[in-house]
């Protein structure tokens, strides 16, 4: 088959919805070679990007039901397209690259993989900075919000983790990835809290493990402690929550490079410091993780555009001069990742490029 059934699942991997685009070296591809057989890319291709049982599949393909089970479970053991169950049978569909396939990957990285995944990196973030939706957000850590009033249900993550049954931790793959290529973070490893039926994919895949509720709230914890970002997916039903850092997690990362954070991030709320309760401490200074907050003549004060709405500051100020403002104007995020935020951004994304196409033309 050659490159070819390769440049046919890029193509087929570009329609899913944060798209999977081309690049000039063409590291995509590498990175598909890597990842996928050529009879893996050929199936994955003949996948809805919604779940199907196995009957379905086998008579729209025309294959035998035991022989393509066997297949798609080894391809979702590997990570390579993704699994549901309902009423105790498995449902499988193709699923994007990233949030998706390069997560799945959590047990079988490499330098190799590690090194191409960077190098593909800023093109894949590029071809998303256009999208208005994005896949995750922030929200503020619990403390912060202690006496701020009215904050809705989908800003407080532990009330958000409260209606969820199926829970998961796993490594973060992004402290994971840097300290393979030898950029070794010192915060805790085992922070990638994942939900519903992604918790249920982690647990059988063995990526992570299956959690209580109280574990769920101690890592959470845990995380404010250690100076983490809270991402949770950009949706009121939780999929997952990131605990994040700057120096890994490529989102941050990139956000902290640029002069305004708060336009690449979703965020309901930022920090606002009282002049006349600072006390000059500095204190948050070294909580912040988007050098959002800078020394003023009397007091510290939050630079415009900058701070991303974490409130790890908050917990911080022994003189509680600090307290979190909401963003006027902003609308709820989607109601379920899947079903609602991930076909938000396929649309999204299909518009902007029907517009540079009739631009072009």
């Amino acid at each position: 088959m050659g490159d070819d059934v390769y440049l046919k699942l890029r193509e087929f991997m570009n329609t899913l919805p944060v798209g999977y685009p081309s690049t000039p070296s063409g590291v995509e591809i590498r990175i598909l070679k890597k990842l996928f057989s050529p009879e893996e890319a050929e199936l994955t291709m003949q996948l809805k990007s919604e779940p199907e049982e196995v009957p379905a599949i086998a008579a729209r393909l025309g294959m035998h039901e035991a022989e393509l089970a066997e297949q798609l479970e080894k391809m979702a053991q590997k990570g390579l397209i993704f699994r549901v169950r309902k009423a105790n049978k498995p449902l499988y569909q193709a699923i994007q690259f990233m949030v998706g396939v390069y997560e799945f990957q959590l047990k079988n990285l490499d330098k190799e993989f590690c090194q191409m995944f960077e190098e593909y990196l800023p093109h894949f973030g590029m071809s998303l900075m256009p999208v208005k939706t994005k896949q995750l957000r922030v929200v503020p850590v619990e403390s912060a919000m202690k006496l701020t009033p009215m904050v809705e249900t989908y800003n407080r993550v532990r009330e958000l983790v409260e209606g969820q049954k199926i829970f998961s931790v796993a490594q973060c793959i992004c402290r994971k990835e840097q300290e393979i290529l030898g950029k070794r973070c010192d915060r805790p490893k085992e922070t990638c809290l994942g939900f519903g039926d992604l918790a249920q994919f982690f647990i059988d895949n063995n990526l992570g493990r299956a959690i209580g509720k109280a574990e769920v709230l101690k890592i959470l914890d845990l995380a404010e402690e250690s100076g983490l970002v809270l991402s949770p997916s950009n949706s009121q039903e939780l999929a997952a929550v990131c605990c994040c850092c700057p120096c890994c997690c490529p989102v941050l990362k990139y956000a902290k490079l640029m002069p305004r954070p708060a336009d690449m991030v979703i965020s309901y709320y930022q920090a606002k410091i009282s002049p006349e309760l600072c006390s000059s401490c500095g204190l948050c200074l070294e909580r912040c993780q988007m050098a959002a907050i800078k020394k003023g003549e009397d007091s510290y004060r939050i630079v415009d555009g900058r701070c991303i709405g974490c409130g790890l500051c908050v917990s911080a100020c022994p003189t509680e001069a600090i307290s979190m403002m909401i963003n006027l104007g902003m609308e709820p995020p989607p109601k379920d990742f899947l079903q609602d935020t991930l076909p938000r951004i396929k649309a999204e994304r299909h518009a902007i490029q029907s517009k540079a196409r009739t631009a072009v033309s």
